[in-house]
């Protein structure tokens, strides 16, 4: 026993000798580790930058859906496309998948919060081809000291931008700019949720709704008569009822923004205004048709827009439960009105209900924009408004139901009509005029939607959503009209003006993250 003692504490003495001698090799102290640690201040979802005291936050989504009956991804009514034109190019279903990334990053400085936020999706929508897509900047911005820099939401818009309870991205009637733009903003704070805001803002994307030269490209889109000469016909454009060539020069000054807000526990109230500079290229060479600089150009015009906000919360019907509604109003600024990822003209065909025995089918043709002009004439602007709203009702945690709807109508000076029909301002051109056979060219359309979806959320950040929407589209032309062939239209044919409806549909899953 006594050798197998002395062996044992031989054997420790030596490997503690050995240890002793690797030991004065290495570091006296190893480096702590740095942990990445939760940041509480700016609410969940943050952490500290390892090494710094800024605060990070990574979110998204991945939303599958599809769109049926429609013209485009996102629910868009058959009003502009292949699908407006009623044939058999037309998909009767749109799909689209996208990925959505947003870093949100936050410092606190003795100016305040210094904060940077940056939104990126990532998508892939039927006819992209098999591994195409695209790629799209929402909103890149940062804000300090109550200024913002960069595109993030207009300070003109609501915080539900043109979704007051809808999931398509096509309910106009209002301002809707969710994808953000570029500007140079100050809110100030006068506490009790009362906030004022001033900014200049980009117009060259969002903004500019067409500024049309009738007297280059294809003119007479609404030439209501029969006895066109082949030259007016081949200049008939289907493509969206477009008078001429979108004639906006370059842009000279900013959007001008200005809003007022009170947001507290009952809900929201606001008002903002914006001016909107319509400044035109060049006239038309009646010879050649190109637009140069020797020929002069209008005089450059502005146009304005007010919008009135208004959002009820903790309303009887139940917890959570909302109200939406704006109204607004744009002279010669369309895009306020006409927001979003609509189109700027709508052009829509019906197969049948033609009351006429010489009419082929049925179309009801809207030009919206800021203003038209020709050769030698001024800018007659447009004027246009709409309401737009919804009631958002929860009937338990998992189960949502939001019924939408809006009303927009596109109105034109008597100047502005006469330039988009190819009629002389100011003379009356029997050709053009009230003859029962040929028909009245009037480019004045409302358009009214109504829809509703409903939501299941079985877990928390994953929804299923299937969502109807109807949209009636009132042109206010009446006789015929004979066009060109396009999108597999017959050349030459005849078409009754005539209002049409449409019926669109969505269905979706949406994980949030």
């Amino acid at each position: 026993m006594n050798i197998v003692k002395g062996l044992f504490l031989g054997s420790a003495a030596a490997l503690l000798a050995v240890g002793g001698a690797q030991a004065a090799d290495l570091p006296l102290k190893a480096k702590a580790v740095e942990y990445v640690k939760v940041c509480s201040i700016y609410g969940a979802g943050f952490y500290y930058i390892p090494g710094t005291d800024t605060c990070i936050k990574l979110g998204g989504y991945l939303r599958a859906d599809v769109t049926l009956f429609g013209s485009a991804a996102y629910n868009a009514p058959a009003w502009n496309g292949p699908s407006g034109y009623n044939t058999r190019l037309a998909n009767d279903m749109i799909f689209r998948s996208r990925q959505d990334l947003n870093l949100d990053t936050r410092t606190a400085t003795e100016y305040g919060v210094v904060r940077t936020y940056f939104d990126a999706t990532f998508n892939w929508t039927s006819g992209d081809g098999v591994a195409g897509g695209s790629l799209g900047v929402y909103y890149a911005f940062v804000q300090f000291a109550g200024f913002t820099f960069g595109k993030a939401v207009s300070q003109f818009d609501t915080p539900w931008t043109g979704y007051p309870g809808n999931n398509s991205s096509f309910l106009i009637g209002g301002y809707d700019d969710v994808t953000g733009i570029n500007q140079v903003s100050y809110t100030a704070e006068f506490g009790n949720g009362v906030s004022a805001s001033i900014s200049l803002e980009d117009p060259s994307s969002y903004l500019q709704g067409g500024l049309y030269n009738v007297s280059a490209g294809p003119a007479q889109a609404f030439t209501a008569t029969p006895t066109l000469t082949s030259a007016q016909v081949a200049g008939i454009s289907y493509l969206g009822g477009v008078p001429g060539v979108n004639s906006y020069g370059g842009v000279q000054v900013p959007d001008i923004v200005g809003k007022v807000r009170v947001d507290q526990a009952w809900g929201l109230f606001q008002v903002s205004a914006a001016a909107h500079q319509i400044r035109g290229s060049y006239y038309t060479n009646p010879t050649t048709g190109g637009a140069t600089e020797t020929f002069g150009h209008p005089s450059d015009t502005w146009g304005y827009a007010v919008q009135a906000a208004l959002s009820l919360k903790n309303l009887p019907t139940g917890p959570g439960d909302s109200i939406n509604l704006t109204a607004s109003y744009a002279n010669g600024a369309s895009r306020y009105v006409v927001g979003g990822v609509s189109p700027n003209n709508f052009a829509l065909y019906g197969y049948s209900g033609t009351s006429l025995p010489n009419a082929y089918q049925t179309v009801a043709l809207g030009i919206s924009g800021d203003g038209v002009f020709g050769n030698g004439t001024s800018i007659e602007k447009s004027s246009i408004w709409g309401f737009r709203g919804a009631f958002n009702h929860n009937w338990n945690p998992y189960w949502s139901t939001s019924v939408f709807g809006s009303y927009t109508s596109v109105g034109w000076s008597g100047g502005g009509k006469d330039l988009i029909c190819g009629r002389t301002p100011g003379v009356t051109n029997t050709a053009f005029g009230a003859v029962a056979i040929n028909g009245t060219c009037d480019p004045n359309f409302r358009i009214s939607q109504i829809g509703t979806v409903t939501r299941w959320t079985p877990v928390k950040n994953l929804t299923f959503s299937g969502e109807v929407m109807y949209t009636y589209f009132d042109q206010s032309s009446t006789g015929t009209i004979t066009g060109s062939a396009s999108n597999s239209k017959p050349g030459g044919a005849t078409y009754e003006f005539k209002d049409q409806g449409v019926w669109s549909g969505n269905l979706r899953v949406q994980r949030n993250f």
